[in-house]
């Protein structure tokens, strides 16, 4: 089951499912950033608003709008 990055808390871990249909140009972003499919992540910081969300994926923060992380797809794990 594929769940957003937006329904993870704060120190949970996750994994990369797959991507949101019809975001083509941004999915290229996400994959250049290491967000490939089976990267597995940890959401350090999620903003009081759930704006951005910041994630450790291979080694490094990564901070993400909302908009960016309803593109990605994932999995607790």
């Amino acid at each position: 089951m594929s769940l957003s990055l937006q329904d993870l808390e704060v120190n949970s871990r996750g994994k990369v499912a797959g991507y949101a249909e019809g975001a083509k140009a941004y999915k290229n972003k996400l994959l250049a950033m290491g967000l490939t499919r089976g990267a597995e992540f940890t959401v350090t910081r999620v903003a009081p608003l759930g704006d951005p969300v910041e994630i450790n994926v291979r080694g490094f923060n990564l901070t993400l709008r909302k908009k960016e992380a309803n593109i990605l797809l994932v999995e607790r794990g």
